[in-house]
């Protein structure tokens, strides 16, 4: 792969993306389209009410001309591109349909969460089969069965875009935590197609903080918390190393098993552990500033990875 061509592709794709979202902040703000702070949250987040969302859209419009435009600089194969970015596009789909829903409504409020978790079984499931029968590895040399694999592709893909939409909750947290994660991606990867794709999506995030970093400009909406997430398992796949998921989602599976101990323990025990859930809002409430909870949590994430890569590490007998 050549450097100066890939690092001339990255830079293509940052400007792009940063001007696609410049333009669509303006046409959300012209049609007064903004997110609608739920009533439930933090007190501080009311004065975010009104605040252009659903930038995750714009990678939906950045990434066909990436993959368009890296196939023809010579530095990826066009349907190997396409294999990794299918399921970030079906994903994302589910989020998109969400955020109409809640923007519809005028609500905070879009699918019923039966009805979410319905509709990403059903897109993720022909992903998963095609992905298991195309060859499904934990680690190189590692290989999964096709069922066993259908099954656990089903539960990791749904829950790895629902963790890091929960994640999704202060300005540039999710967006810094999945470029993270694809800059180790980025270091792991197998082959062009999966580094240029993580290099790629990397780019896209860069230029979506640019916007979302506090005081945000605009948020990624549902839309784009599936679409990272689908980017994010489909390199693990792409990179016959789906136990890389565990290491690179470290921070978003806190985040959701945050969560899921507080509906458990205040519908089970009528209490709570945190003072609010999911994690970042437990902070929010004991008094740390969002920009220091943001950065905390990325550092956080960075440790979390270093750790669980070096399990993975010795699990694959010193090798990724």
């Amino acid at each position: 792969m050549s450097q100066p061509r890939a690092l001339v592709l990255c830079l293509a794709v940052f400007a792009a993306s940063l001007i696609l979202q410049e333009i669509w902040i303006m046409k959300m703000r012209r049609l007064k389209i903004g997110q609608i702070i739920k009533e439930y949250g933090p007190e501080a987040h009311m004065k975010k009410t009104g605040t252009p969302s659903m930038g995750g859209v714009t990678a939906l419009l950045a990434a066909p001309f990436a993959i368009i435009l890296a196939s023809r600089m010579g530095l990826a194969e066009f349907g190997g591109m396409v294999r990794i970015w299918v399921y970030p596009f079906l994903a994302a789909s589910v989020g998109l349909l969400d955020d109409v829903f809640k923007f519809r409504s005028n609500s905070s409020e879009g699918l019923r969460s039966l009805q979410k978790l319905a509709l990403q079984i059903v897109l993720t499931l022909p992903w998963a089969i095609a992905a298991s029968m195309s060859g499904l590895y934990w680690l190189p040399g590692i290989r999964i069965g096709v069922l066993p694999g259908v099954l656990l592709l089903l539960f990791l893909g749904v829950g790895v875009q629902n963790a890091v939409n929960v994640t999704d909750g202060l300005d540039g947290l999710a967006g810094g935590a999945s470029a993270i994660s694809l800059t180790a991606l980025l270091l792991c990867a197998s082959g062009a197609d999966s580094a240029i794709s993580a290099a790629i999506g990397i780019a896209m995030l860069l230029a979506f903080l640019w916007h979302n970093a506090n005081p945000a400009s605009v948020f990624m909406g549902d839309v784009g918390a599936h679409f990272w997430a689908g980017l994010m398992i489909s390199l693990c796949v792409a990179s016959d190393s789906l136990l890389l998921i565990f290491p690179i989602g470290f921070l978003f599976g806190i985040e959701l098993v945050t969560s899921a101990v507080q509906i458990i323990a205040i519908r089970k025990f009528g209490r709570k552990v945190f003072k609010m859930s999911p994690l970042h809002h437990h902070f929010e409430l004991c008094g740390w500033s969002e920009p220091k909870i943001v950065t905390r949590f990325w550092l956080a994430h960075i440790a979390g990875m270093a750790v669980l890569f070096l399990v993975v590490f010795l699990i694959n007998g010193g090798g990724v």
